[in-house]
């Protein structure tokens, strides 16, 4: 394995709360939160989810962060170099869940970039004749095309990691997130200032716990823990790559803080458009491609705000998608080999196993009653992350020394933790229960 010392690390520790963030913040914000928030209540959700978050993602998160700079290598080996090898299976499971989630995530990510580009070409024209869902439906049934636009993000992903973590994953980190926020926020501003959108500001902000069902709190449970990338390895590597001088403490807690303003500003984004154009905020997933469109289509300039729109998107997927690569990557760079191959071999990997994703829509390719996408979706969500989470909780709760445990995080006791002992029972007990009822929910077919 490589020797520690010429390993690659972060510049800086504002660096890694960036990229990190960037890792959290993905479709799961701009995608699965709007619409989830939508069906289960708006503002009553948004209540329950940030109470999630601060509860038991900056707990699961801290535990990923803090096994990986103790370990300071990839999570196979960090598991393995920490609890021997009878831990280093669930190291193991976290970098092939990274694998399969980008596998199907940059069949996501070519939609994306397809409509940003189509907003120019055609979109909204088609989108104004009521043609949304048509549009979608001839578009993803065209397996070439669909396969065409998944290489082209796949390609842009990895030339961002072949540049190295301070380079590549940091630099351009530390830019597409200024512009993700910047497009955002006149998205926002748009959206609040549409005849109508006030219902929407109600919907989201003024909570009705009236509504509030088990399931509400199981889908905010649920959307909480994968918004923050939990379980892929992801986090894990790139905690091995923070200096050690740096506060884990402090930057944890600003990771979960940029994910969940995301979040909460995606739904600032949306439901105002949509209460203002009478479209169902229960729309479900195909609220981004299909509903959207068509709201952006009764806008003045609906063109141009359909393109910022789909740029953030991608600028989104993008910041997931590097650290999806670089858990893969990473280990295979920390036993020997160069970065140049070690990322173009897993990008090629990554790219054919994702087109039976690909091709899955076009209609045949299913593994039971779901499409093969869905399908390695409901595979890396409902069972590799929950379980490797889950477990990685259980380790640096259960397996590690406390006194070892607790001097990583406090920097040998030069920062300040006065609730650490909340947050062990947290870590040793709640976070583990409050993922195994994520499991257990979610096994269902």
């Amino acid at each position: 394995m490589t020797d520690k010392q010429t390993r690659e690390s972060f510049g800086s520790r504002i660096g890694f709360v960036i990229a990190a963030a960037g890792s959290a913040v993905g479709l799961g914000n701009l995608w699965k939160f709007p619409y989830l928030a939508g069906m289960n209540g708006g503002a009553a959700f948004l209540f329950i989810y940030i109470v999630i978050i601060l509860c038991i993602g900056v707990t699961a998160m801290m535990c990923e962060v803090v096994v990986g700079r103790m370990g300071g290598l990839n999570a196979a080996d960090s598991f393995e170099k920490l609890g021997g090898k009878r831990w280093k299976p669930v190291g193991w499971s976290g970098i092939a869940c990274a694998f399969v989630i980008l596998s199907y995530y940059a069949v996501i990510g070519g939609w994306i970039i397809r409509y940003m580009l189509h907003s120019f070409t055609g979109l909204i024209e088609l989108a104004a004749q009521g043609k949304s869902a048509e549009v979608f439906s001839v578009f993803v049934s065209n397996s070439g095309e669909v396969i065409f636009y998944q290489a082209i993000f796949m390609a842009i992903t990895a030339a961002l990691v072949l540049m190295g973590v301070k380079n590549g994953i940091e630099k351009s980190c530390k830019i597409m997130m200024p512009m993700l926020f910047a497009a955002m926020l006149i998205l926002i501003v748009r959206a609040v200032t549409l005849p109508g959108a006030m219902e929407g500001i109600k919907f989201y902000l003024y909570p009705n716990f009236s509504k509030v069902t088990p399931q509400t709190v199981l889908a905010a449970l649920g959307q909480g823990f994968f918004s923050l990338s939990l379980g892929a390895g992801a986090i894990l590597i790139y905690g091995s790559y923070l200096p050690k001088t740096a506060n884990i403490i402090k930057s944890v807690r600003q990771i979960c803080l940029i994910d969940t303003s995301v979040a909460f500003l995606a739904g600032l984004m949306v439901f105002p458009a949509v209460f203002a154009f009478n479209a169902p905020p229960e729309a479900g997933p195909g609220l981004t491609f299909i509903t959207l469109p068509g709201l952006f289509a009764q806008m003045p300039g609906g063109m141009i705000f359909s393109a910022i729109f789909f740029l953030l998107f991608f600028l989104a997927a993008l910041t997931s998608s590097i650290s999806l690569l670089e858990a893969p990557t990473g280990y295979l760079i920390d036993h020997g080999m160069k970065r140049t191959h070690a990322t173009l071999i897993m990008t090629v990997l990554i790219f054919l196993v994702g087109i039976p994703s690909a091709v899955s829509l076009a209609g045949g390719l299913n593994v039971g009653s779901r499409s093969f996408i869905d399908a390695a979706g409901y595979l890396t969500d409902s069972i590799m992350m929950p379980l490797a989470s889950m477990l990685c909780c259980i380790f640096a709760g259960w397996s590690l020394k406390d006194e070892k445990l607790k001097a990583e995080l406090t920097n040998n006791g030069t920062i300040n933790f006065p609730t650490y002992g909340f947050w062990k029972i947290m870590m040793k007990v709640i976070a583990p229960a409050a993922i195994l009822c994520i499991f257990a929910t979610g096994l269902k077919w």
